[in-house]
This record gives C-alpha cells, sequence and structure tokens, in this order.
C-alpha cells in the first residue's frame, strides 16, 4: 500500500474516532459516569475496584492480609485440599466494582467490556501467560450457549491469546453433561454437580499432549469448574493447567 494512502487512511480513522468521541462521550464500564477514555474506569469505580496484590498463595492465588517476609507460603486450603490446576490468578475480589463488570458482561449483553477486562487480566496472569502453549476458555453445554447466545470467557480468552501470541483452542475442552446453576450449593455439591461435565474431543487429543494450557473464566468462586475442567485437560494429554480470571470470590477459587 503506498505510503500517502496509509497515512490518509490513518488519518480517517483518528478523524473517525474523534468524533465518535464528540457523539458519544466515553463512559465509565462500571457505573456509566464520563470518563477521558473509552473503556475505562471512572476514578470513583478504580478506587473501589478490590485489586489483588501479592502476597497471594502461589496455588489459589488467593490474597494474604500481610506480608511476613518469609517467601511464598500456600494457604491453609490449598494445603488441605490441593487443587487439579497448577495456579490461580484474578485481578480483583468479586464484590462492587468487580462483580457489576462480571455482571453487566454476562447478564446484560455489554460484549464491549470483554476487551477492558481481558487487558486488566492479561496484568495480573502475566506470568501464567508468559509460560502458557495455549488458552481455553471454560466451555458453556451447547444448551446453556444457545440460551446466552455467547461465552464470557471466550470473549475474556480471545484477546489475551491474540496479545500474547498464543493459541486459542476452544474445541479442546467440551461442556459435554448439563449441570444444574451452580449458585446456593456447597463446594462439595459443586464439585459432585460438575462430575463428567467436560471431556476433551478424541480429535484434540494430539493438540493437548505435553502442553501447559491457561484455563480461562469470568469468576472463582470455589475451584469445582477449574477442577473439573483441569482435570479432563490433564486426562485429555496436558501436561499442567493454570487458571485465570477476571475476579475470585473471597475464601474461594471456582
Amino acid at each position: 500500500m503506498p505510503t500517502a494512502l496509509r497515512h490518509l487512511r490513518s488519518g480517517l480513522a483518528t478523524a473517525w474516532t474523534a468524533t465518535l468521541g464528540i457523539v458519544y462521550p466515553p463512559t465509565c464500564v462500571g457505573c456509566g459516569g464520563a470518563t477521558a477514555d473509552p473503556h475505562a474506569l471512572c476514578p470513583s469505580c478504580w478506587s473501589r475496584l478490590r485489586l489483588i496484590e501479592e502476597p497471594v498463595c502461589p496455588r489459589l492465588g488467593t490474597p494474604f492480609p500481610v506480608d511476613l517476609g518469609v517467601g511464598p507460603l500456600l494457604s491453609p486450603r490449598a494445603i488441605a485440599d490441593p487443587p487439579v490446576f497448577d495456579r490461580a490468578r484474578a485481578v480483583a475480589i468479586h464484590d462492587d466494582v468487580a462483580r457489576r463488570l462480571v455482571h453487566r458482561l454476562k447478564y446484560e449483553d455489554r460484549l464491549d467490556l470483554a476487551a477492558a477486562m481481558a487487558g486488566m487480566m492479561a496484568r495480573a496472569g502475566a506470568q501464567l501467560l508468559a509460560e502458557a502453549d495455549a488458552v481455553v476458555p471454560v466451555p458453556l453445554h451447547r444448551l446453556r450457549l444457545w440460551r446466552r447466545r455467547f461465552n464470557q470467557a471466550a470473549l475474556l480468552a480471545r484477546p489475551l491469546a491474540r496479545r500474547h501470541g498464543l493459541a486459542y483452542d476452544p474445541a479442546c475442552l467440551a461442556r459435554v453433561r448439563a449441570t444444574r446453576s451452580q449458585v446456593g450449593l456447597s463446594r462439595t455439591a459443586r464439585a459432585a454437580n460438575l462430575q463428567g461435565a467436560f471431556a476433551v474431543p478424541k480429535d484434540a487429543r494430539a493438540r493437548l499432549q505435553g502442553r501447559r494450557i491457561l484455563l480461562i473464566d469470568d469468576v472463582s468462586t470455589t475451584g469445582a469448574t477449574a477442577n473439573a475442567a483441569a482435570r479432563a485437560l490433564i486426562r485429555g494429554g496436558a501436561e499442567a493447567v493454570d487458571l485465570l480470571t477476571f475476579a475470585l470470590v473471597p475464601g474461594g477459587a471456582d
């Protein structure tokens, strides 16, 4: 493409973006208030977003209240009930702003929020992304996907894979059994509800052999979903599975 034409197209794109900014001023993805940049949080929402920072449990990614200054420590839950996945990380605690963002993406069809949320996940899961071979979203059963029309985990996973040059492989894990909603179930009941829910299709097993998979979901609650999905991936040939989510429910890792 000639240089002059490239400059013309770039100039037109910049002008179009500026025009849209005038007609549709950027708003906060959390509360809808005015912001300087599109797909950003306003100062008020940003201050209420409870970001998860070190020190955290190396396995579950749950934050410790204080830094004891003695190096990485496993949380009591990770010792008593080790997860199937290797490591989990999340952007923020699932309350207030984080809960609202997840709800708007999943139930209010705000698909435009996925890119901003994925950007924050990229920072929180930088180490996991650097060591991953492929990115896989937690799949929905076909009936739930038909009702919802989209998989929020896939909307988060695709830009993460593209940004880091990783394989995006949603077809290597399938949800083969419809399950009841996990809401209101105990940790034990959640695990039982997901028994046999995931499987690796036969034609995908070759792609998993010896690879470290980064599993993506929107919220981590008890670890039941991630454990069931990770177990299926490992049985299918994956060497290891890590988990990256946008939000983490306090006291658990779903």
